[in-house]
C-alpha cells in the first residue's frame, strides 16, 4: 500500500515519503532539459522565498551548463543578500567515542576493536576547552558516541556546565551546540535548560531500506525514532535545530530531496525550518574505506548541491567541516556555506594530545589541517569576515524570532557589527601579527558600511573599548 505524503505528519514515513521522493526524482529526470521550466524556477528563486523540494530537484538534475552557471551566480547573490561576507567560526569537541551502534560507515561502531576507546573526565574537558579558548574559539559543537552507560545524558549535561564555567585569560565559550544521539522530549528539555545553542543530528540517509542496512544494530537502527528526533527536540523547547545527511551513503539526489522535505516538514509543523544544514561527504577513517561505498559524490556535483540548497533555503545557515580540502571549502564558501570549522580535531582529547589522539581515536580523516589562525588569515585574504559571534543565541534571537529577522533582511543590522567586534577580540588576543594586520584593515573598511549612524557610532566605541581591554560587547 502506498504511504501518503503528509508534510505536517508526526510520522517519519509520511513526512519523508519514499514514494514522494521517487516521484520527485522521476519528475526531475523527465524535466531536466525543460529549459522554460528551469528558467521559471530560477525566476521564482530570485524572489528569495525559497523553492519546493520538487523545484530544487529539477535544478539539481539539469545538465545545461549555462543554466548551471546561472544557478551558481544566483547562489552567490542570495548568500550575499542574507549573510554578506560573514563566516561564522566553530570547532567540534569530542567527549567520548564509546558507542553501542553498528553504523558500518563510522569507525566508532561497536565491533571495531582496533580503535582506542576514550571518554574525557571533567578535568580533561577543562584542559581541552582551555586549549580551544587559547586558539580563540567561542563556539563549540559537542560530539559523542551513543552509549547509555558511558555517555548518559547526565554526562553531557555535566560537561556543558563545565564548559560554560571555564574562564581562562580572555577566553570563554559562549555557545555550546550539541550533536548527540536521538533522545526523548524530556532529555531535550534538559538540554534546553542547560543553555545549548543548536541541537544537531545528521540523518545520514533518508532511504529507510538503506538506512536500516547501514545501521544493523544498536538504538540508531530505529529509522523512525531517529528521523523524528527533530520533532521531539522542538517539542522539548529547542527551536534551533540543525539537520544534514552524509552524502555518499545513498544516491545524492535521493538524500538531497529528503533533506529539503525534512526542512519543509519542520517549517510546516513548527513554523520554523532548520537553523542550519550540514553537507558532509563520506571520507576515509580508521577501518572505513570509501571504496566500499558506490555513491560517493564528486566535487562538481557537491558544488552544485551546495548552490541549489542555498537557492532553495535562502534563510538557513550552511555548514562545511574540515572533511573538505581547503580548495573545496573555498568553492562552497562562495556558493552558500556560512559556517566553517577551523583548527579542528576529530578525536577524543585531540586538542591537548593531538598526535596520540588522532592516531588512535579519530572519527574521520581531516583534510584541512590548518590552524585556526591560518584559516582566519585565509578567509581575510579571500575577502570574508570571520565571525566569532554568539549574540543572537545570548539575546534570545532564536527559532522563529531569528528567522523573522532574516526574512525581513534585518539580521544584518546586528550581524555585521557583532562580527566586527568578535573579530577584534580575536585579533587582539590570539592572532599572529600578519593575521592581525589583515583583520584590522578589514574592520576599518567594513565599519563604514555598518547600517545606521547610531549603531555605527556604538560599534566604534565598543571597538575602542576592546582595544583598551574590554570584552563581550554585543548588539
Amino acid at each position: 500500500m502506498k504511504i501518503m505524503y503528509d508534510v505536517k505528519s508526526e510520522r517519519a514515513e509520511e513526512f519523508i515519503s519514499d514514494a514522494e521522493i521517487r516521484e520527485t526524482m522521476a519528475y526531475a529526470e523527465a524535466h531536466k532539459d525543460d529549459r522554460p521550466l528551469i528558467v521559471s524556477i530560477l525566476e521564482k528563486a530570485r524572489l528569495c522565498k525559497g523553492l519546493t523540494h520538487r523545484e530544487a530537484a529539477v535544478l539539481l538534475a539539469s545538465g545545461q551548463q549555462d543554466l548551471t552557471e546561472e544557478m551558481f551566480a544566483l547562489a552567490r547573490d542570495i548568500k550575499q543578500r542574507f549573510y554578506g561576507n560573514r563566516i561564522v567560526m566553530f570547532a567540534p569537541l569530542y567527549l567520548s567515542n564509546y558507542c553501542v551502534n553498528g553504523c558500518v560507515y563510522c569507525p566508532y561502531h561497536a565491533k571495531n576493536k582496533m580503535i582506542r576507546r576514550r571518554k574525557l573526565t571533567q578535568e580533561e574537558i577543562r584542559r581541552e576547552v582551555i586549549a580551544l579558548q587559547d586558539m580563540g574559539h567561542k563556539r563549540l559543537a559537542l560530539e559523542t558516541g551513543e552509549d547509555p552507560r558511558n555517555n548518559p545524558i547526565e554526562y553531557v549535561l555535566e560537561s556543558i556546565r563545565t564548559i560554560y564555567g571555564i574562564k581562562h585569560k580572555n577566553g570563554a565559550i559562549r555557545r555550546v551546540n550539541v550533536n548527540i544521539a536521538a533522545t526523548t522530549v524530556e532529555n531535550y528539555r534538559r538540554l534546553k535548560d542547560a543553555g545549548i545553542g543548536t541541537y544537531i543530528l545528521f540523518q545520514e540517509t533518508y532511504n529507510r531500506t538503506n538506512y536500516e542496512a547501514l545501521h544493523p544494530t544498536g538504538p540508531k537502527s530505529d529509522y523512525a525514532y531517529h528521523t523524528e528526533a527533530m520533532d521531539r527536540a522542538m517539542l522539548g523547547g529547542i527551536d534551533d535545530v540543525g539537520i544534514g545527511v552524509l552524502f555518499g551513503l545513498e544516491t545524492y539526489r535521493y538524500d538531497f530531496i529528503g533533506l529539503l522535505m525534512h526542512a519543509e516538514h519542520l517549517e510546516a509543523r513548527f513554523g520554523v525550518g532548520p537553523h542550519t544544514i550540514s553537507v558532509p561527504r563520506l571520507c576515509p577513517a580508521d577501518d572505513i574505506d570509501t571504496a566500499d561505498f558506490k555513491n560517493c559524490v564528486p566535487d562538481e556535483v557537491f558544488h552544485k548541491i551546495v548552490a541549489v540548497l542555498r537557492i532553495a533555503v535562502p534563510y538557513t545557515g550552511m555548514i562545511v567541516s574540515t572533511r573538505e580540502t581547503p580548495a573545496s571549502r573555498e568553492k562552497v564558501l562562495e556558493l552558500g556555506v556560512s559556517q566553517l570549522s577551523g583548527g579542528s580535531r576529530t578525536s577524543v582529547g585531540g586538542y591537548v594530545h593531538e598526535e596520540e589522539a588522532e592516531e588512535n581515536s579519530a572519527q574521520f580523516d581531516v583534510s584541512d589541517r590548518r590552524s585556526l589562525d591560518e584559516v582566519v588569515g585565509w578567509l581575510l585574504d579571500l575577502g570574508y569576515l570571520p565571525s566569532f559571534c554568539t549574540a543572537c543565541y545570548r539575546e534570545g534571537r532564536t527559532g522563529d524570532r531569528f528567522m523573522s529577522l532574516v526574512k525581513k533582511g534585518q539580521i544584518a543590522n546586528c550581524c555585521l557589527p557583532n562580527a566586527l567586534l568578535t573579530l577584534k577580540e580575536y585579533l587582539n588576543d590570539y592572532a599572529s601579527p600578519a593575521t592581525r594586520a589583515k583583520g584590522e584593515a578589514m574592520i576599518a573598511r567594513l565599519l563604514e558600511t555598518v547600517p545606521g549612524e547610531r549603531v555605527r557610532e556604538n560599534a566604534r566605541r565598543y571597538l575602542k573599548a576592546i582595544e583598551e581591554g574590554g570584552r563581550d560587547f554585543r548588539f
